[in-house]
């Protein structure tokens, strides 16, 4: 038995620890040691050269612990404690205490397993808050230098690859390696058709130092607090990553599970907030390459030799699901341009946010992009008069504009766009209309309606009880009244009218969805 292996032993004993421990549990993953002992797990790497991780020396140990707690603590702050010695003697290890170090182990505080996102589904409010969470860290973390390998095509290549050849040589099925090309040949023309976005972002600081493992097995409630952990420290170019990707793993492991609806509104939650609606061309590329990883894993694990009969079925099953997964990625979805038409208050944004949850939509929202615009929170009152200020004529059009360059984005990459504004002047449905003609998709114009005194009292309300982007007030929906242009024959035709007052359940409007 080597040292290293005489230290895991010692350190399943109690009285190596400074604290009180009744019993000392172990669990062992392909490149570490776990010791949960009282209300602390210590984490050991285990002295290994595997390429793409370098655990091979003392130092090189240490130092990435080091990393282990600096990166996940910004994540997850009350569980990783930091960085503690292993001292003694090989056979009687202690945690801490003075003399040599042995090792080095994380500290972190135990939480309760039962709080994983893999054991509990995901509600949409806990939706919310993951994206919150997510778009808060990308939007605080730094981004790669320009000069950095990171973020260069070739660096985005090259585990998308690792991935297939992992598979490849896993595989013994003739059939099986068939079906994993095409996989190939798509990741590879994408990438070259996506090379020039790809810079792009990478020279507008969109590489940045993320979590680079970010699924539902690494994201816990603990009591009701939200924590992500186990980020990736043993390879940087894994974590220094466009931040989609990190996005990207986030939906597929929710729409693997079966959470298609809060994948939708995860997805919508986080791009109002960073705005980030041009990373929406890499999403399905790195989908694919994502479920990909999933799907080595699970050809990694069906190599080991303690995998019990039931655990490699399971196995099997999941890599068929995620190889069929990634396939669905690479085909094309239908695409639809979809527009709200009604004053303030008549539920425009109510029923875009019931029904982005339930549809593949890209849910873009006027007040919020106004305000993006002019630099403000979605939260900002301006107290802009109507007709003046980020509500004057010239801000209107600016506003349209970009929701129309948003709009077309989408369409192009492969999304159906859901432009929410009020839309009451011909010419600016004209020209979204026209937009859908271009881009070869039909068009649809929700129409929310009510009763005049409904809207005034539903105003009313929303400006007492703020929170809302809209600033719209009484002056303002009256001056709506008075200026708003029907629809035209022809735009009825694209028209499905919703009774706000009187909703419709959602199976039945979707009942009567275009198709």
């Amino acid at each position: 038995m080597s040292d290293f292996d005489d230290i895991i032993a010692g350190l399943r004993h109690p009285d190596a620890y400074p604290h009180r421990v009744d019993r000392v549990e172990h669990i062992e993953t392909h490149i570490s040691h776990i010791l949960l002992a009282g209300d602390y797990a210590y984490k050991l790497k285990k002295p290994l050269d595997l390429g793409f991780l370098d655990f091979s020396t003392l130092e090189r140990r240490r130092f990435c612990c080091e990393e282990e707690n600096r990166l996940n603590r910004r994540l997850a702050p009350d569980i990783y404690l930091g960085v503690v010695t292993v001292t003694g003697t090989p056979r009687a290890p202690r945690i801490g205490g003075a003399g040599e170090a042995l090792e080095h182990a994380v500290r972190m505080r135990r939480f309760d397993q039962e709080g994983l996102l893999t054991r509990m589904p995901v509600t949409p409010e806990l939706a919310d808050r993951i994206a919150e969470r997510v778009a808060a860290f990308h939007d605080s973390i730094p981004s790669a230098a320009v000069d950095s390998p990171f973020g260069r095509p070739e660096l985005v290549q090259r585990p998308m690859e690792e991935n297939f050849a992992h598979i490849r040589e896993r595989l013994s099925d003739p059939a099986g390696l068939r079906r994993l090309e095409p996989l190939a040949a798509w990741t590879r023309a994408r990438l070259r058709e996506l090379t020039p976005l790809i810079e792009a972002r990478r020279r507008g600081g969109q590489i940045r130092e993320c979590h680079g493992d970010m699924h539902r097995g690494n994201i816990a409630l603990v009591q009701g607090e939200l924590i992500i952990f186990d980020g990736i420290e043993f390879n940087p170019a894994l974590r220094w990553i466009d931040t989609m990707s990190e996005l990207a793993f986030l939906v597929m492991d929710l729409e693997e599970a079966g959470e298609a609806p809060q994948a939708r509104r995860l997805l919508n939650r986080y791009l109002e907030l960073r705005g980030d609606y041009a990373g929406l061309a890499l999403l399905d590329f790195y989908k694919v390459y994502r479920a990909m990883v999933r799907a080595k894993v699970t050809r990694v694990r069906l190599g080991q030799s303690d995998l019990g009969p039931d655990e490699a079925a399971r196995d099997r099953a999941d890599y068929e699901g995620y190889i069929a997964l990634a396939e669905g990625y690479t085909r094309p979805r239908p695409r639809r341009l979809y527009l709200t038409h009604g004053v303030s208050g008549s539920g425009k944004s109510r029923l875009a946010l019931r029904l982005r949850d339930r549809l593949p939509v890209i849910h873009i929202r006027s007040d919020l992009e106004r305000k993006r615009l002019f630099g403000l929170p979605p939260d900002a009152r301006t107290r802009s008069a109507k007709d003046a200020g980020i509500y004057s004529r010239e801000a209107g059009d600016r506003t349209y504009a970009r929701l129309r360059e948003l709009a077309a984005g989408i369409l192009d990459a492969g999304y159906s766009p859901l432009v929410d504004a009020t839309f009451l002047e011909r010419a600016r449905r004209r020209s979204f209309i026209e937009l859908a003609e271009e881009k070869a998709c039909p068009c649809t114009i929700l129409v929310p309606e009510a009763p005049e005194p409904v809207l005034r009292r539903r105003v009313q309300a929303r400006e007492l009880e703020g929170g809302e982007p809209s600033e719209a007030d009484l002056a303002i929906l009256e001056a709506q009244l008075a200026a708003r242009e029907p629809l035209t024959a022809a735009e009825q035709e694209l028209a499905l009218r919703i009774d706000t007052l009187n909703p419709p359940e959602l199976e039945d409007l979707l009942a009567r969805w275009p198709r």
